[in-house]
């Protein structure tokens, strides 16, 4: 089967400090491989500075600026925030934040986290680190992976078959079923010589089987990368992965899995 897929959601800019374009050329980049929609979700992690500070995370604050259409294509505003403990949480919800970018004091306390997501559209959420995770039990990291999934920004749970920590399939994905919220087969995670295609392989065929939807996504660190999938889709193929699970294959179907999850409003 050929799968068309004209949308990107996982993308990174310069702001990731191991990326290496920014959001304008990415746009452009997007549009070159037709696509028609593109979401920029760079790190928000403390792998990018050794300082949890806000002033460090003003890139997502103004992204109010950037145009919803931009040369043809849709942008969405997003974040791949890091899974930081068993519990479900994300960076950033454990870091107060009592000063803005200014230096001036905020009325009342809130976290880094909330004051990052506010605007943004979407979050995409993976495990980098898993040293936290050492030891732990299926049931642990089952019920960690749901609490993720049960977070109201976030649309989808990024590459779990290269993060090298097991669950449960069939309760992860059907609580993403049941929530609207989409399992991730990563492009980048499947570059590396088979490293992870076994695991990534068994997450396709279960979403398959219990018919859950899925986000094909590039992980592009660089533009040229944009809205390319060719281990991906070679990975659908071998599995007769259905089509129509595929959340991200037109710019409709993805804003429509997006309003339905909840996570942000796309109805008109």
């Amino acid at each position: 089967m050929s799968y068309t897929i004209a949308t990107d959601i996982h993308t990174h800019t310069l702001f990731s400090r191991h990326a290496y374009s920014t959001i304008a050329e990415n746009v452009a980049a997007a549009r070159a491989a037709g696509l028609t929609l593109l979401g920029s979700a760079d790190h928000f992690s403390s792998m990018l500075f050794p300082e949890q500070d806000i002033r460090n995370f003003q890139f997502f604050y103004n992204q109010g600026v950037w145009p919803r259409e931009w040369d043809g294509v849709t942008l969405l505003r997003g974040a791949e925030a890091d899974i930081v403990s068993l519990s479900g949480g994300l960076f950033g919800q454990d870091i107060h934040c009592s000063e803005s970018i200014v230096g001036k004091r905020f009325l009342c306390e809130r976290t880094l986290y909330d004051r990052v997501v506010e605007s943004l559209d979407y979050l995409v959420a993976s495990v980098h680190n898993g040293e936290f995770a050492e030891g732990a039990s299926i049931r642990q990291t089952t019920e960690m992976y749901v609490r993720v999934l049960q977070n109201p920004k976030v649309f989808v749970l990024g590459h779990t078959g290269r993060s090298g920590i097991p669950y449960d399939l069939d309760e992860v994905l059907g609580c993403a079923k049941e929530l609207g919220k989409l399992i991730e087969i990563n492009n980048h995670s499947l570059e590396s010589a088979g490293r992870h295609h076994r695991a990534c392989r068994e997450i396709a065929v279960r979403c398959a089987e219990l018919g859950v939807g899925i986000c094909v996504s590039s992980d592009a660190h660089v533009a040229p990368a944009i809205g390319k999938f060719p281990h991906a889709q070679d990975l659908l193929d071998e599995v007769h992965f259905p089509e129509e699970l595929v959340m991200n294959r037109s710019r409709e179907t993805l804003l429509a899995s997006l309003t339905a999850s909840g996570v942000a409003s796309f109805a008109e």
